[in-house]
């Protein structure tokens, strides 16, 4: 079926739906409009029957009845009602004059019918029936079951009172075949004209449809004209036309003309870009919107093992496996359409490969993708280097502060092993002394040696994925009862979405704890430390802030320094370690301090699922 004919077939099947939906309500309004009048007939005649009960009964103080006998007055009120001319004369046309009306009756309050349009129920029991109310209160198609299903009769009732006392009701009995056999000629008439004008809008918007869309054909050809290069044409052909057909082919073939010339300077741009691609030590592969490869530098071929005539035009599919690794790296994050961080992966023909992948966006709609290949010996190999520049770096500043460190422990046991020397040649009680100062300085001795043996060691990193919010909870926990000797509050404000990352998780643990124990020693005149965190891109941003003396301009630079100090009796050594700590799983630590205002420390974990690698890789190397 042609878009066209879809088109009229909407248009018509639309406007069937909106004449069907106003028939429905133009019959469903008729019918509720019958059966309230009918309630209201009924009603009236109802009200009439009690204006002349009321007429017809006498003042009975007058009469012989004993008005303190209430059923002598019931019985001489019902007496003087069933011997009433005109009331009896007016039940007596009931029927007739009323199409709709079955019967009409009075009843006393026992049920007893006093006054009947059918004598033989005069003086029964005149059995109750549903109230004509529940017809005019049910919906449309309720309305219609009552009508025209079984045969019913429903009352119209309203209370009598005689004598200024309640005597019993009036009822007046509606059939619904009565009802139906006055309401169907209408039904069938609004039916009848229901279909007519659906017949005929049905006509006439297939008609108006067709002769709008008309045109459509013609704008068709015009695109094939100018898809085959023959756009001049065209323009020649409707240049002094202003209908709109003709304004619009002129339009399609100015956009014809402008995507030739685009296409040319395309062609040239892609010379240029193949001759980039060729010499690219990188393997580059750039995909539309449809994941079809459109580029493919010279060096993908290498990392592939496939020439690139291959790989053009491609999807994505085509190219890559689930049966590797990278294969099913790259369709996952094409399903999701998640991006791919640096890492590092085994490509088919085994070499290792450092692979990203970055999903373009325009007006955030993704238009493409630029996934990126680089040998990850070569990047292995710089890494390597610039990791071994830092540690000897970092061992050099380690050497100068224990060699400083132990110095003075050996010059107090040289000195003190004089002096205990003397004492033990005057037995002098004060020697035990001296051997505990003598043990004291070597345990200080052996620990300061600990510490250059725990960082120069390799370590092992235990790595496990968790929530880094426990974690910082658990610090929180951990600092408080020093924080509250200190005067000291410490608050966590943490997300509710979980924060995942892949760490050693004791190790961690006391990187944050060391910045925390800072904070809190940092104000000893108390206040607050904020602990917060949030997920920065690809990783988990963690601050850590204090309302304490902050750390001045000049002293900023040697705070990660070992052994630096600006406390009294502090070791300088946990800033040291937690930068330490961060550097083993990929991250970072920096900090931001006002003199006298406080200071905020940052730490930043990459996310489990974006550097599992990177920090598997960080562990081999530690």
């Amino acid at each position: 079926m042609s878009r066209k004919s879809k088109l009229v077939l909407a248009i018509t099947l639309m406007v069937a739906v909106l004449v069907t939906g106003a028939s429905y309500v133009y019959i469903s309004e008729l019918l509720r409009q019958r059966v309230t009048t009918a309630h209201d007939s009924a009603a009236q005649l109802a009200s009439e029957m009690a204006y002349l009960a009321a007429n017809a009964a006498p003042d009975l103080s007058s009469t012989r009845v004993d008005t303190s006998n209430p059923a002598a007055v019931r019985h001489a009120i019902a007496y003087y009602l069933s011997t009433d001319r005109d009331l009896n004369n007016f039940l007596d046309s009931v029927v007739g004059s009323w199409r709709i009306v079955y019967d009409a009756a009075i009843v006393d309050g026992d049920g007893k019918a006093i006054l009947n349009t059918n004598p033989d129920l005069v003086g029964k029991i005149v059995p109750d029936r549903p109230d004509f109310q529940l017809v005019q209160d049910a919906s449309f198609r309720r309305q219609l079951r009552m009508v025209y299903n079984l045969p019913s009769v429903y009352d119209v009732r309203i209370p009598l009172e005689l004598d200024g006392a309640p005597f019993g009701s009036v009822r007046v009995g509606v059939s619904t075949v009565f009802l139906k056999n006055e309401l169907t000629p209408r039904l069938r008439q609004a039916l009848s004209f229901s279909g007519i004008a659906l017949l005929l809008s049905l006509m006439l918007a297939a008609g108006l449809s067709h002769i709008a869309l008309g045109p459509l054909e013609k704008i068709s050809r015009s695109l094939d004209s100018v898809s085959a290069g023959d756009a001049d044409a065209i323009i020649a052909e409707h240049e002094h036309s202003h209908d709109e057909y003709g304004m619009v082919s002129l339009k399609i073939a100015h956009v014809g003309r402008q995507m030739r010339d685009v296409k040319e300077i395309f062609s040239a741009l892609k010379d240029n870009v193949d001759q980039i691609m060729a010499n690219l030590q990188d393997g580059l592969m750039l995909f539309t919107r449809d994941a079809r490869v459109v580029l493919v530098s010279a060096s993908v071929e290498r990392f592939l093992g496939r020439p690139r005539r291959q790989l053009l035009g491609r999807a994505v599919q085509e190219i890559f496996t689930p049966e590797s690794a990278l294969g099913t790296l790259v369709l996952e994050s094409f399903h999701s359409h998640r991006p791919v961080a640096p890492r590092e992966i085994e490509s088919p023909n085994g070499k290792r490969v450092l692979i990203s992948l970055d999903f373009i966006q325009e007006k955030g709609a993704q238009i493409g993708a630029l996934m990126t290949l680089r040998d990850a010996e070569s990047v292995q190999r710089i890494e390597d280097e610039i990791e071994t520049s830092r540690r000897l770096s970092a061992s050099g500043r380690l050497t100068r502060g224990v060699a400083h460190e132990v110095k003075n422990p050996i010059n107090a046991i040289v000195l003190h092993l004089q002096l205990l020397q003397d004492k033990l040649r005057q037995t002098d009680p004060d020697t035990r002394r001296h051997i505990d100062i003598i043990g004291s300085e070597i345990h200080r001795l052996d620990r300061v040696v600990q510490i250059l043996v725990d960082f120069t060691r390799p370590r092992d990193l235990h790595l496990e994925e968790l929530d880094l919010r426990r974690l910082l909870e658990e610090v929180a926990l951990l600092a408080a009862p020093d924080a509250a000797q200190h005067g000291v509050t410490v608050s966590t404000t943490l997300p509710s979405d979980p924060l995942q990352v892949k760490v050693d998780e004791d190790l961690t643990k006391q990187a944050i704890l060391n910045v925390v124990i800072n904070g809190v020693q940092s104000m000893p005149e108390g206040g607050t430390l904020t602990i917060s965190a949030t997920r920065e891109n690809d990783t988990v941003l963690t601050e850590i802030r204090d309302e304490g003396c902050g750390i001045p301009p000049e002293l900023q630079e040697k705070i990660f320094e070992l052994y630096f100090t600006t406390k009294k009796g502090g070791s300088g050594i946990g800033l040291a370690q937690t930068y330490q700590i961060l550097q083993w799983h990929y991250g970072s630590v920096d900090f931001e301090s006002v003199d006298g205002q406080g200071t905020t420390f940052r730490l930043r974990l990459p996310l489990a699922d974006v550097r599992t690698n990177s920090v598997e890789a960080a562990t081999a190397r530690s």
